[in-house]
């Protein structure tokens, strides 16, 4: 090899080693990087309408730096609804101080903020067809003895927002959750369970916190009377069984014989306006340690016979 050969080669590898020492020191430096928001804003397409350019002075690399300025690629981040302020038609502001949090996003992590050029941007979100509807736990538990659930499952949220066109929309009444089995519970239980998609819409959320309240509880058979109430002047109604079985169960450690608190009665309304003649018993007073109270039998045979004048 000839030596000036030799020196453009050694040249070359010293200049390279020179330039990648050099760009793998950190330099400050302005930015601009091209920004798509997305974000989940009740009534609002989820992604931006188009993309805002963020400029901002940052601390990186060389090697950074110059890949930050060479980008073409809209970069698509995930802003929180609150974090968006609502500021007439279309647009939401995010201020730069909220923006802030999202500058590991937008510049990437090895790239530390200085400060943004502008106090605020603005995104704008075009308005989407949606509703509100309920959410529905799909679950079977089961329990150990003397051991039964306080009341249904709890949802958070109860209830989600969907998007899409208005005839889907139209066929979507209630969002369910995947299935729940729960075995043999002695005590409270909860997590979080995923939501099944709808198709052809969007949903604001695609999962819920869920929890379980459950008791130890014992049960109380006691014979009680029942009443009648509501019966018109002039108008004699009896109603068969007059007493009935009631089983109360109530939550452990128990306070009192609940049967002592409350009264049991057949409403002379609910016979005037049923078919059969047949009503169902109602309960005053049950006492707030009662998880849950039922006659035998449920039902009543009533009839009514106007007296003579």
């Amino acid at each position: 090899m000839k030596p000036w050969t030799q020196f453009l080669l050694c040249l070359l590898l010293s200049a390279s080693i020179w330039l990648i020492h050099n760009l793998s020191q950190d330099y400050a430096g302005t930015v601009n990087v091209s920004v798509l928001a997305r974000s989940s804003i009740a009534g609002r397409a989820e992604q931006s309408q188009e993309s805002v350019v963020v400029s901002a002075r940052c601390s990186a690399t060389g090697f950074r730096l110059l890949q930050l300025e060479h980008a073409t690629a809209d970069v698509t981040i995930d802003i929180h609804a609150e974090d968006l302020v609502y500021s007439g038609e279309d647009r939401y502001v995010v201020s730069a101080s909220e923006l802030a949090k999202y500058a590991p996003s937008i510049f990437g992590e090895k790239v530390k903020l200085i400060n943004f050029l502008n106090q605020s941007y603005v995104f704008e979100f075009a308005p989407e067809n949606h509703k509100k509807v309920p959410v529905k736990a799909v679950y079977s538990a089961s329990f150990k003895p003397q051991y039964m659930a306080a009341g249904p499952v709890r949802l958070v949220p109860d209830s989600i927002t969907v998007y899409g066109e208005a005839s889907r929309l139209a066929t979507v009444n209630s969002v369910l959750t995947k299935s729940m089995n729960l075995g043999e519970l002695s005590k409270g239980a909860g997590g979080v369970v995923k939501l099944i998609p709808q198709q052809g819409v969007r949903m604001s959320d695609s999962e819920v916190a869920w929890s379980l309240d459950v008791v130890r509880y014992v049960e109380f058979r006691r014979t009680v009377t029942v009443r009648a109430r509501n019966v018109p002047a002039g108008v004699s109604f009896s109603y068969y069984p007059t007493s009935a079985e009631a089983v109360f169960l109530c939550q452990f450690p128990v306070k009192g014989d609940p049967s002592e608190n409350c009264t049991f009665y057949v409403d002379y309304n609910d016979f005037a306006s049923s078919l059969s003649g047949r009503c169902v018993a109602h309960c005053d007073g049950l006492p707030s340690y009662v998880i849950d109270c039922s006659l035998e039998p449920e039902a009543f045979d009533c009839m009514v016979r106007e007296d003579a004048l």
